[in-house]
């Protein structure tokens, strides 16, 4: 059993993702990690995200660096965001993700191309998103209670601008662009919390899973 869980930066995938992968009792990727470990390399090469030949060369990254917290930070989002544009990396991070999707048992992968991309044969196929204030909202009350780097003095404004730029750049980029698979169960959570966004869609999971069982 493959579960695909798509959707923007902030829109409660990566929760509703692990929630998931507990429930049934399978490995959980969150496949926005590698980007983010691939934009922290570039950065610690003193590379440009926006250059292929740089980024392409931070995929060769530790496996310790995704146990770095400074993944979380805000600004390595936004570097993970301009080293996913180019098809090379795509290309070199596809193999990994595509291996942990097909181990024995099922997985649930989150990202922004799993279920067009990654794992187009998933057996269930969630978009997960909200509107760009509420998402910008909930990124600022988790950053400011945090002490990544000083990003406590972060402001709601600065959040809700670079989310709406890394929607526009994930989006319009040509490789693999941020958009639901034709088949996925397209959930928003803006008027949810985690508690009512996670039953809404473990609900609406099930219920694909028996529909799948009954044919």
């Amino acid at each position: 059993m493959i579960i695909a869980v798509d959707g923007p930066t902030a829109s409660g995938k990566g929760t509703i993702a692990k929630r998931l992968a507990a429930h049934f009792g399978v490995p959980h990727l969150d496949t926005g990690l590698l980007y983010r470990a691939v934009g922290r390399q570039v950065a610690l090469n003193g590379g440009d995200p926006g250059d292929p030949g740089d980024a392409l060369a931070a995929c060769a990254f530790p496996d310790t660096l995704l146990d770095d917290a400074i993944l979380r930070a805000e600004a390595t989002g936004s570097l993970a965001s301009q080293v996913s544009v180019h098809p090379q990396v795509r290309e070199a991070l596809f193999k990994r993700q595509r291996a942990f999707a097909e181990q024995p048992g099922g997985a649930v992968l989150d990202g922004r191309d799993i279920g067009t991309v990654i794992a187009p044969d998933a057996e269930v196929k969630l978009f997960i998103t909200a509107s760009v204030a509420e998402r910008a909202r909930r990124r600022w009350l988790e950053v400011s209670g945090q002490a990544n780097g000083g990003e406590a003095a972060i402001t709601l404004a600065t959040i809700e601008k670079d989310i709406a730029a890394r929607d526009a750049r994930d989006i319009n980029r040509a490789d693999a662009p941020l958009k639901p698979a034709l088949d996925a169960l397209v959930i928003d959570t803006t008027q949810f919390d985690r508690e009512q966004a996670f039953e809404t869609v473990l609900e609406a999971v099930e219920q694909t899973l028996a529909n799948r069982s009954a044919v």
